[in-house]
């Protein structure tokens, strides 16, 4: 997949969990953000068993693959690899990513967090396709996350790499965000506790104008 093409496919993520998605299943939560323009899911499951996490995993690897949607696991490489999915995100205290790109195959996208220009430039050195910058806010979502500056992000989206924005990230702070110059949003709360988990995707990228 070209840069271009994989930007395109992370210009809006949800992430999410099946316990972050309730009263909604997460497949359903996903349904009603893909209407609304979400272009990926990222599976953030910290707390579930594997062999749980396993079959949750295996159906939404099938319900994004049907849908032409990108479908990444986050920290968990070895079920990425499990079931198939597009991808993986690894966090600084997570697996290196090289280390990750030897048992990956080629295809497989990386995406890595990035709090600072280093972490960023680094994972770009590695090889990753794509780095998750934040928090860009603070954020209930993760407590123990560092806020990025407005001049580290700065620097950050000059790299090329694709750069995607996470961490507090709502309707009011998108349209900010996308002319910093960002490829995509990461999104968890804003669509997680949204009523209308359509109507919102569709301000976040409209936003971008």
């Amino acid at each position: 997949m070209s840069k271009a093409n994989l930007a395109e496919k992370l210009k809006l993520t949800l992430v999410a969990s099946e316990s972050e998605a309730k009263p909604r299943t997460i497949m359903e939560l996903a349904e009603q953000a893909f209407r609304g323009g979400v272009t990926a899911l990222q599976l953030r499951e910290k707390t579930m068993e594997g062999r749980a996490f396993y079959e949750l995993a295996v159906s939404l690897a099938k319900f994004c693959r049907q849908r032409g949607k990108l479908f990444i696991i986050n920290d968990r490489l070895d079920m990425a690899l499990a079931v198939g999915a597009d991808g993986v995100h690894l966090g600084q205290t997570d697996l290196p990513a090289e280390a990750a790109l030897r048992i990956m195959p080629p295809e497989m996208i990386l995406g890595v967090s990035a709090s600072n220009f280093q972490e960023a430039r680094e994972a770009e050195k590695a090889g990753a396709d794509y780095v998750g910058v934040g928090a860009m806010f603070a954020t209930d979502s993760k407590t123990d996350a560092k806020v990025v500056s407005a001049d580290q992000a700065a620097e950050i989206v000059k790299l090329d790499i694709i750069s995607v924005a996470i961490g507090g990230v709502g309707p009011d702070q998108a349209g900010p965000i996308w002319r910093m110059g960002f490829d995509g949003l990461a999104v968890i709360s804003a669509l997680t506790g949204s009523k209308d988990p359509e109507k919102t995707a569709q301000v976040l990228l409209e936003a971008k104008g």
